[in-house]
């Protein structure tokens, strides 16, 4: 077992951080209304007592955003987890379906796979995943080298809680547990959050100059298409979003 340098952590986040921030703002700007209204529960909106265009306009696109940011952001975090467990137990990204990390830790093979928080999953999807876990198991037993070893099998979420995390066929290691285990640190969940926060504030006033263009332009079509004499013709947004 190696000692993870916070140098390295520095490093590799100052390195592919602005890869995050690219991504962020290039979907920004890809972004369509109609895409937008059609994604989005334009029901929920109605409920919310929105009465003026900007409000909802904002309220929709903030929305769509986030679920397109946690994704992103969570590719990120898979890829800082595989680095530091690549530095600490020679770990690394594995070519078995459904496995995201691969490592050896005191003679047992750990096969991970990785998600950015707890509350990823139905239950097709963990049966998707335990089937992962099977299977993968099945291909490393035909091997030799890992005849006498035992292997165990971990959904790693990269935040949040999960005190039950012994689920049978499986571990759940959320939040600080995940990042003891790929690390050997009980205190890395914390010191990585500073280095993230490298450059966030440039190019996060990027973002926001751009984001600000796209709240002005969505209004103005909106308000064309969607409002009868300044006001929001639920009728004509709903058929848009879910007539036949």
């Amino acid at each position: 077992m190696n000692q993870i340098n916070l140098t390295d952590i520095i490093q590799y986040v100052e390195e592919n951080i602005t890869t995050f921030h690219h991504k962020r703002l290039t979907a920004l700007e890809k972004i369509k209304l109609t895409k937008i209204l059609q994604r989005k529960n334009i029901y929920l909106f109605k409920a919310k007592n929105i009465l003026t265009t900007q409000d909802l306009v904002k309220n929709l696109l903030d929305a769509f955003l986030q679920s397109q940011e946690e994704t992103m952001f969570g590719d990120f975090l898979e890829g800082l987890a595989i680095f530091i467990c690549g530095k600490v137990y020679g770990g690394f990204k594995s070519k078995l379906i459904g496995i995201d990390l691969e490592f050896e830790k005191d003679n047992i093979i750990y096969l991970v796979e990785i998600k950015s928080g707890p509350h990823w999953a139905n239950s097709s999807q963990i049966k998707k995943m335990k089937d992962n876990f099977i299977q993968a198991k099945e291909i490393l037993a035909q091997n030799k080298q890992f005849k006498n070893k035992e292997i165990m099998t971990i959904n790693g979420c990269c935040y949040g809680r999960e005190n039950k995390y012994d689920k049978g066929d499986y571990q759940k290691l959320c939040g600080q547990r995940f990042w003891e285990l790929i690390s050997g640190n009980s205190q890395l969940y914390l010191e990585i959050i500073e280095p993230l926060g490298h450059q966030a504030k440039q190019k996060n006033e990027e973002f926001l100059e751009a984001y600000s263009q796209i709240i002005n332009q969505f209004t103005l079509e909106f308000s064309q298409e969607f409002c009868d004499n300044g006001k929001i013709n639920w009728q004509k947004l709903v058929k848009f979003n879910s007539a036949v």
